[in-house]
């Protein structure tokens, strides 16, 4: 887990966030505050409300109610754009690579260098190539197309594209899935050292084991709400489980 924070490092603030689909109540009066150097796992069942609190603040989705603070300034209106312009970068499970193109090219997705009507490959590669150093990343070459690469190997360039685009807060959506031991050991590996390095990070997993591994934080989630938000060394699995099942409501 990352070192302990302060409260000055809040960087998001989710208040009182309703939203509705239709007569489905995906949310319910949700509130929760993300540090920068700690690891937040949001936890529970499908249908819990996960996904779309993370689109909300992501901007693709937009609340009926309540409000979002990012980085001390309300936020009137969210977009993908704002979002990510405010420092909100989300690797979603699919992680959204061009497998035939290369490292670099997908890392700059967007927002490639120009040097006049063209777009400057030499500084592309260069930084690509330092970024992925100081990740730690173990990619054989940033030249060569993603779909080359392992599950972790995209993970990580996902990343590297998520704190190019100024990603301060980063937002992972089941980032181990469909992984080995390996691989997934290298992901979480990555993640703690995003946190030690004083970016925020946001989890959704399934898999308990992993989040008692990494996370500072669990925010458990059932039927829109929020059950409880712990700190990782003050609970066992067992109570959390019971959270995610509401077998403590029996």
């Amino acid at each position: 887990m990352s070192d302990t924070v302060n409260q000055s490092s809040l960087f998001l603030k989710v208040n009182n966030i309703t939203k509705n689909f239709g007569n489905i109540e995906a949310l319910k009066g949700v509130s929760l505050e993300s540090y920068l150097g700690e690891i937040l796992a949001i936890v529970g069942d499908n249908g819990a409300g996960k996904s779309t609190l993370i689109k909300i603040i992501s901007g693709v989705l937009t609340q009926d109610s309540g409000e979002i603070w990012i980085n001390g300034e309300k936020q009137q209106q969210l977009n993908p754009r704002i979002s990510l312009n405010k420092g909100i970068s989300t690797v979603y499970q699919d992680l959204s690579l061009v497998d035939t193109r290369d490292v670099a090219y997908n890392i700059f997705l967007g927002r490639e260098p120009m040097k006049g009507l063209f777009i400057d490959r030499k500084k592309m590669y260069k930084e690509s190539k330092q970024l992925i150093q100081n990740l730690e990343v173990q990619v054989p070459n940033i030249k060569v197309p993603v779909a080359n690469l392992s599950g972790g190997q995209r993970q990580g360039v996902a990343v590297a594209r998520a704190i190019h685009q100024g990603g301060k807060l980063l937002i992972f959506d089941e980032p181990t899935a469909a992984m080995g031991l390996v691989e997934s050991t290298r992901v979480l590996k990555l993640i703690k050292r995003l946190a030690k390095d004083g970016y925020g990070v946001i989890i959704i997993s399934h898999n308990l084991q992993q989040v008692f591994q990494i996370a500072d934080k669990i925010c458990v989630m059932r039927q829109g709400k929020i059950v409880d938000m712990v700190k990782t060394d003050e609970i066992n699995m067992n109570d959390i489980v019971s959270m995610i099942t509401g077998a403590t409501d029996i």
